[in-house]
């Protein structure tokens, strides 16, 4: 895919261009804003309200990397949710998990049915330690740790500086493992911290 080609076509109204780059990047786009929003419809709207917005911007991209210019605006699409959504009412585990297709990725052929729901109350419990960082840490966070950006793209993501993000991210995962302290009991062994080490 030559992206630059694509970018231009589209500033100059092609859309078939665009979508050409939607198509490119929307696993992306949608993996971050589900990791931040925590729910499959939300992350799907704020995807493709981040791909209208983007594609109204387009004239504004001047070059440099694209995709982190994406991920500014989903960032920011998501921050925007954050500050509407008010807290939604906790939905039982049994709720969740009964027929939810987001789930199935956590069972291993070999899992008990015991296993399967303990594996799925610890990533309830992430999500929960998540929802309550802040939404700077949080979406910090999940770019780094989620998703894998190193702290240069995050800084260039999120518009703030290098020290800034290191700082979140440091502050997020004291508050993470701190909340996790309360569900130890589901961690795998290697990653509970033993008496000597805490």
């Amino acid at each position: 895919m030559d992206e630059t080609a694509l970018i231009a076509q589209a500033q100059k109204g092609d859309v078939t261009a665009f979508n050409r780059l939607v198509l490119h990047y929307q696993e992306s786009v949608y993996n971050v804003a589900y990791r931040i929003m925590g729910e499959p419809q939300m992350a799907e709207d704020v995807t493709q309200e981040a791909f209208i917005a983007a594609y109204h911007a387009l004239n504004k991209f001047r070059g440099g990397n694209f995709k982190a210019w994406l991920m500014r605006i989903v960032t920011n699409r998501c921050y925007d949710e954050l500050r509407r959504r008010k807290r939604r009412p906790q939905s039982s585990l049994d709720e969740l998990t009964d027929d939810n297709e987001s789930f199935a990725f956590l069972r291993a052929d070999e899992d008990t049915p015991e296993q399967f729901q303990q594996r799925v109350e610890l990533m309830l419990a992430i999500e929960r330690c998540l929802e309550l960082l802040p939404d700077d840490q949080r979406i910090t966070a999940v770019l780094c740790d989620v998703e894998g950006y190193d702290y240069n793209e995050i800084a260039q993501i999120t518009s703030v500086s290098l020290g800034t993000v290191k700082s979140r991210i440091s502050r997020a995962r004291a508050r993470l493992r701190d909340c996790l302290q309360d569900v130890l009991e589901l961690l795998p062994s290697r990653y509970r911290l033993t008496s000597e080490e805490s």
